[in-house]
């Protein structure tokens, strides 16, 4: 036998070689083409978050604002805190006036009061009926007991005002003059920050008296019902004094108003979120429903999508689709249509194929699933539709 050359045998290794090669990369571009369909997508959605503004809800100054630009906040955090008070120049006078005539009112009451005592007590003698005139005297404990809070609470609503003016005055001074180098402006400012001193203890001494009349009318109300459930009514005791008890009521009501009215207002987060924007800075005024602050929820909730045209028709809610994330990490999750857009209508730009040509789709909002990572505004695949 003749001997082969060895150009022969390259030759036909190669021969042998090239088949098998041609066989791998057919693979390869198998194994490529399924790697592709199962991440291949029908449609680009936008993952949106919740946003809200955070308004002012009454004309009022922007006292403080407690968070800061992409501050995360949580639910029921307080965000902004207003003052209703300085809106209006003559609010204080007008408050001062207010207050006046209920503590006018309360005064004809009290007298009233007494009088109505003594023709009960008068008509308990007549009666000679004991336990009538126990009745009235547990009934009057009651009402003098609410005249007594209704006046102390008259009594700091107006310490209070007045502070308020002794600590505006108190600013005013200190930007009109220069206490550190002049004496007798320093010793005026003294003088007013004693008075604001003393105010401020007397407020806070007539506050527990309150805390103490709010807890004797809770006793008063206790030994009289205790009383009342053992003894037999008496319409004329209760006639008696069913107009003076509506009448305080009138003015309880008319103190909880100007209460509400000069309290701070607090603006709380409605949920979990971060201050995408801030409009308004402390010591602004703003009106009612101008926004302070933008918030934006910290996960997106939905995925807002458009279906083609020919997509359109088939669409439905509760469709399961299958959601695909190219960005890192990358993932993959199975979620429903929760609502289908009733037109046909055009698509935001970043979702045109060619930018110069505008697109039209249907557009659905898809629920996002728990633990898909998403940061709002990324664009997630949809497939399924």
């Amino acid at each position: 036998m003749g001997k082969i050359s060895s150009r022969s045998f390259s030759f036909n290794l190669r021969l042998h070689i090239l088949p098998v090669a041609v066989w791998l990369a057919v693979v390869m571009c198998v194994i490529g083409l399924f790697f592709h369909r199962s991440r291949r997508f029908e449609v680009l959605g936008i993952a949106q978050s919740q946003m809200r503004q955070i308004a002012a809800t009454c004309t009022a100054r922007l006292t403080s604002v407690t968070v800061q630009l992409f501050d995360e906040v949580k639910k029921g955090q307080t965000l902004a805190v207003l003052d209703t008070v300085l809106d209006n120049e003559n609010l204080p006078e007008i408050v001062q006036a207010q207050l006046a005539t209920i503590s006018a009112e309360t005064e004809r009451l009290g007298a009233e009061l007494v009088a109505t005592e003594n023709q009960l007590a008068a008509d308990a003698v007549n009666m000679e009926n004991t336990s009538a005139a126990d009745q009235r005297r547990f009934d009057v404990d009651v009402e003098n007991a609410r005249l007594q809070i209704l006046q102390f609470q008259l009594t700091i609503e107006t310490d209070r005002l007045s502070l308020e003016g002794l600590k505006l005055n108190s600013k005013i001074f200190v930007l009109q003059n220069r206490p550190d180098v002049n004496d007798s402006a320093s010793y005026e400012l003294k003088k007013l920050k004693l008075q604001c001193d003393t105010l401020a203890k007397r407020i806070q001494e007539n506050e527990r008296l309150l805390e103490q009349a709010e807890r004797d009318l809770g006793q008063a109300q206790h030994r009289r019902d205790e009383f009342a459930q053992h003894q037999p009514q008496h319409p004329s005791v209760e006639n008696a004094l069913e107009v003076i008890r509506k009448a305080i009521q009138v003015q309880e009501r008319r103190m909880q108003e100007l209460t509400v009215q000069r309290s701070p207002l607090e603006l709380k987060s409605p949920f979990h979120g971060v201050v995408s924007l801030i409009q308004r800075r402390p010591g602004e005024t703003v009106r009612a429903g101008e926004p302070i602050m933008t918030l934006a929820e910290t996960m997106p909730t939905e995925i807002v999508a458009y279906a083609t045209e020919m997509q359109a028709g088939r669409v439905r809610e509760q469709m399961v689709v299958e959601l695909v994330k190219y960005a890192e990490p990358a993932q993959m999750a199975s979620s429903q249509v929760i609502y289908v857009g009733p037109t046909v209508e055009q698509m935001p730009q970043r979702l045109w194929r060619n930018p110069n040509i505008p697109q039209y789709g249907r557009p659905i909002l898809v629920k996002v699933p728990p633990k898909f990572e998403l940061i709002p505004g990324e664009l997630v695949g949809i497939r399924g539709l």
